[in-house]
């Protein structure tokens, strides 16, 4: 079946991908929408897996408040240029992530290799890359920045926060 350019166009505002990417991934799916998403997903990853290794030197310092002034949560995000880190995009990134830190009080790490010794939870609980994210629990923080790694074609880190709460 082939897909129409309302198809694509929709697909494309949904997922951010190039036209040519997401004719292909409709084309391979079958004209199956979900499927074609997944498609997308799966080669945004393969793709951000080959820019792992890429230095990350920019970036921005986030920071959100809530409930009030009673939690605050600073969070520095990496990108390879500023060009980058100066997008919408990757501002929302930040922004969200630092929502979910405020929202989840058991964030101790980025990753796993960085949780301290003794520390008590879920992996889920614990580690921010792993968590469900809290707008969409469908998704992990991890395949959130591996989307927008596949978006700005740059690599992109989760580097280190700070959770503030009072009486904490």
């Amino acid at each position: 079946m082939a897909s129409t350019a309302e198809d694509v166009k929709r697909l494309r505002e949904q997922t951010n991908a190039g036209v040519m990417d997401c004719k292909n991934a409709l084309d391979e799916a079958g004209g199956n929408f979900d499927r074609a998403v997944a498609i997308l997903r799966e080669r945004g990853a393969a793709r951000a897996e080959k820019r792992s290794e890429r230095e990350t030197s920019q970036g921005i310092v986030e920071s959100y408040i809530h409930a009030g002034g009673r939690i605050g949560v600073l969070v520095e995000i990496n990108c390879e240029t500023d060009f980058v880190a100066r997008t919408d995009a990757f501002k929302k990134l930040a922004h969200d992530i630092a929502m979910q830190i405020a929202g989840i009080p058991t964030t101790l790490a980025v990753t796993e290799d960085e949780l301290p010794d003794g520390a008590e939870g879920s992996i889920e609980e614990t580690v921010l890359m792993k968590q469900p994210f809290i707008r969409d629990g469908s998704r992990t923080i991890e395949s959130l920045v591996k989307d927008a790694i596949s978006q700005t074609g740059e690599n992109i880190r989760v580097r280190r926060f700070a959770r503030f709460e009072l009486g904490q």
